[in-house]
């Protein structure tokens, strides 16, 4: 294939992707077996990686918070033929990546249409989203073997990339949407099995507000009193690998002190949890803008009120106000880097009443 008949080819699909968006209503999308759900992100006010575990994963402490800022998922489910389920499953064969398929008969057919709102014009192909894998999963778990067609509408406002749980969250939301339109409670046992095997930010949504979490952040400790405070993010345009983080972080381990750890326990609240984490410096060594990043907002708010969401490589700072984040925020885009002023809150994977 010829450059330029690569570049028409690309054309072709960012015009459809264009004519798609142009289309789309959410009044025409919702109907008896259509659900809205919010899907929140997330920034960890304590983050402490222990040893690398036999099995691969580290042993982790953390306090996860969920925030204002959110995604949407529209989701319908349709009940299919299986001639209608094979013919998606010929398109998705002969190149189409916006359908995958899945469920313990290959009988799920699931559409994703990805709308980014965050300038990024993120593009991830139906059978590399987790909100693909938390269908499929939950589909296998429940032992769904009659044909269906699941059509997700993900509105991006979380950037990818920046340790806010974006992608984990849409599969949080996914897991709650369908659990509503297949007769099961959120709560089922097989539910949350299904998130904590996809990752732990995925169970943590399940739970949302303020939670602190151990095993490998997946086992749910306590409930913390959510904070109200505002909070503004910060992103540089680079992203940090999660995995190459983790292997920066195994070749300096730098604990968290007993001290913090002894205060994030003693914490009744999420405003009595100090911030800490450490991976922070692992990730600044594959990043050396967030260093940057990190200085200035110290220089805005106070050291003590500043640090990285997870792996990165978004920042996180709590401020005095809103109109104070909103500040910061405007600040810090005149900058180039991508920010947003939002406050802490008690949100998790919902569906939105009423629709």
């Amino acid at each position: 294939m010829t450059e330029n008949t690569q570049r028409n080819r690309e054309a072709e699909v960012n015009l459809l992707a264009a004519a798609r968006e142009a289309q789309w209503s959410a009044a025409a999308f919702m109907g008896p077996n259509a659900v809205k759900v919010v899907s929140p992100a997330k920034v960890n006010l304590l983050l402490s990686i222990g040893a690398r575990r036999p099995d691969g994963y580290h042993d982790a402490d953390t306090v996860m918070h969920a925030l204002a800022l959110h995604d949407t998922v529209y989701l319908r489910v349709q009940p299919a033929s299986e001639d209608e389920v094979a013919q998606l499953a010929e398109q998705a064969a002969a190149g189409r990546v916006d359908i995958a398929l899945g469920g313990p008969a290959g009988n799920l057919a699931v559409a994703i249409d990805l709308a980014d709102r965050t300038g990024a014009d993120l593009s991830v192909p139906a059978a590399d989203n987790l909100a693909f894998k938390a269908a499929d999963a939950l589909a296998r778990a429940l032992g769904r073997e009659g044909a269906e067609i699941v059509q997700l509408r993900i509105e991006k406002h979380i950037p990818a990339e920046g340790g806010l749980g974006g992608g984990s969250s849409n599969a949080a939301a996914v897991l709650v949407g369908l659990a509503s339109q297949w007769g099961v409670s959120p709560d089922d046992a097989r539910v949350v099995a299904t998130a904590q095997a996809l990752s732990a930010d995925v169970a943590f949504f399940l739970q949302g507000g303020c939670a602190q979490l151990g095993g490998a952040g997946e086992v749910l400790q306590r409930i913390l009193e959510p904070s109200r405070k505002a909070v503004v993010l910060v992103k540089p345009a680079g992203g940090v690998s999660t995995a190459a983080a983790y292997r920066a972080f195994d070749e300096a381990p730098a604990p968290v002190s007993a001290a913090l750890l002894q205060a994030a326990a003693a914490a009744a609240s999420a405003d009595g949890v100090p911030l800490a984490n450490n991976l922070a410096f692992a990730a600044e060594s594959l990043l050396p803008e967030l260093a940057g990043v990190r200085a200035w907002l110290a220089d805005q708010v106070g050291a003590e009120n500043v640090l990285l969401c997870g792996s990165g490589s978004a920042t996180f700072a709590v401020a005095e106000s809103f109109a104070e984040a909103s500040r910061i925020a405007t600040a810090a885009l005149s900058r180039g880097w991508w920010a947003r002023p939002t406050s802490f809150s008690g949100l998790r994977a919902a569906v939105v009443p009423g629709r």
